[in-house]
């Protein structure tokens, strides 16, 4: 019997963003989520809750808090507290908010490119500027920290430290020896650590995600932590995250940022988050199982059949980061494949600096179309 996982499900006609963006005859292989049915204890939450019809303003299941500190201190020995949770409609909120609740205009954030898209704007939303340090690519493609470097580019301004842990696009899960070196650096500086760990469940097997937070209850002082069970259990679009926050002022100041501002969260994305943390491990495994299937899968055909396009080793995440810098591309990389092979990706400079000549793939499909896809972006090398 095949997995759950191993089959095409139609996206058409469901206003699906990663669809419906780039039209039909294209392998839309770019934003992150996942071609797959979300676990039928969510559907089933899910279900039961509409079936009720009334939808009106939602407070949180009175076991939510209790299901996720339980879960963070089984998966990562970290002891968090029910009233460190702010419950938030998704990260990518939760990091602005962050930056508004931290940071005063005139100064700065420090990120590490290439990184996640949406991190790149919050300095100008904010009114700050960006103090940007680049990842190290070692010789093997595997990046790494400078400490030397991101030393240098802390300024007398930076108020923040917006990290990305596992790191998209990278897909790096730090070391603990790589985050007490990032974390001493903050703390020396006094910088509020903002930490997206939004990909931490998703992690190879031979590697482990290690919250920053967890490390001291120092660092856990001046860190604001961003979970979500969106990519985990595929219902990005329920809109459900948590920020964990142990320092009570530094709670408040993220809670008073998100009054009036922010609004709350769905009956809907509750029931299914709760569901998703209960019942849905066993799904998880499956779903782990198989990504790694389709990353090794991908891995050997990008050797064997994509000339000059290197694929960077993958600790986390389902999105693979492409070095096509010798293949002998346009400078855009990701137009050539939308053009030539019809297969959409994440263009690399999107990222931000050292993202030029990248693309990034989600892998996380069924297997038929992932080599479809593949396949169609060989023939397209090779004309």
């Amino acid at each position: 019997m095949g997995s759950v996982f191993d089959c095409y499900i139609d996206r058409a006609g469901t206003d699906s963003a990663k669809w419906h963006v780039y039209g039909d005859g294209v392998i839309p292989l770019w934003v992150a989520d996942m071609d797959f049915r979300s676990p039928e204890s969510v559907i089933d939450a899910l279900r039961s809750r509409v079936e009720h019809g009334i939808f009106g303003y939602g407070i949180e299941p009175p076991s939510l808090r209790d299901v996720l500190t339980s879960r963070l201190k089984a998966r990562y020995g970290w002891q968090v507290a029910a009233e460190d949770l702010v419950f938030i409609p998704g990260v990518v909120v939760g990091f602005n908010l962050a930056a508004q609740a931290v940071c005063q205009p005139g100064e700065s954030l420090l990120l590490q490119t290439p990184i996640y898209y949406p991190m790149l704007s919050v300095a100008e939303r904010a009114g700050l500027t960006m103090d940007q340090m680049e990842l190290t690519r070692e010789s093997d493609g595997r990046y790494t920290v400078d400490l030397d470097r991101m030393e240098h580019a802390v300024q007398r301004t930076t108020r923040m430290f917006l990290m990305c842990n596992p790191h998209n696009p990278v897909g790096r899960a730090f070391s603990r020896q790589e985050l007490e070196g990032m974390a001493d650096l903050a703390l020396r500086h006094r910088l509020v650590i903002c930490s997206d760990e939004i990909h931490c469940e998703l992690v190879l097997p031979e590697y482990e995600h290690i919250p920053i937070a967890s490390l001291d209850a120092e660092v856990a002082a001046r860190t604001i932590t961003l979970m979500a069970p969106s990519k985990t259990y595929n219902i990005a679009g329920l809109k459900f995250s948590v920020a964990i926050i142990q320092n009570p002022a530094l709670r408040d100041a993220f809670v008073a940022a998100y009054r009036g501002v922010v609004a709350g969260i769905s009956v809907l994305s509750y029931a299914a988050a709760l569901a998703a943390y209960e019942h849905g491990d066993p799904w998880l495994s499956e779903l782990l199982s198989y990504l790694e299937g389709n990353r090794a899968f991908l891995a050997a055909f990008v050797r064997d059949h994509l000339p000059g396009v290197r694929m960077t080793p993958m600790e986390a995440t389902y999105l693979a980061w492409l070095d096509c810098r010798d293949a002998q591309l346009p400078a855009r990389p990701a137009e050539f494949f939308l053009d030539k092979a019809r297969v959409a990706l994440n263009a690399g400079e999107s990222f931000g600096p050292g993202g030029e000549g990248y693309v990034r793939l989600n892998y996380g499909c069924c297997r038929e179309l992932l080599a479809t896809a593949a396949e169609r972006m060989a023939d397209a090398l090779q004309r």
